[in-house]
């Protein structure tokens, strides 16, 4: 595993974290599906973004905001 693999599963697990601090009734289970299903977990993925170098704060947003929709 790489230094980027590794950024990119550390993104997951912040994501996931974020998402049960704001809702104390999600499981880490329903937490993760949210964040490995989402368009947002896509883009983090995607190398060309570089989207697993931002702050969790800021991949954060734009998860809320996809959520949200």
């Amino acid at each position: 595993m790489n230094d980027k693999d590794l950024m990119k599963l550390d993104m997951v697990r912040k994501l996931s974290q974020m998402l049960i601090d704001n809702d104390s009734s999600l499981s880490i289970e329903r937490a993760l599906a949210l964040v490995l299903n989402s368009e947002t977990y896509k883009s983090i993925n995607n190398d060309n973004t570089h989207l697993y170098y931002q702050s969790p704060y800021y991949v954060y947003s734009f998860l809320q905001g996809e959520l949200n929709a």
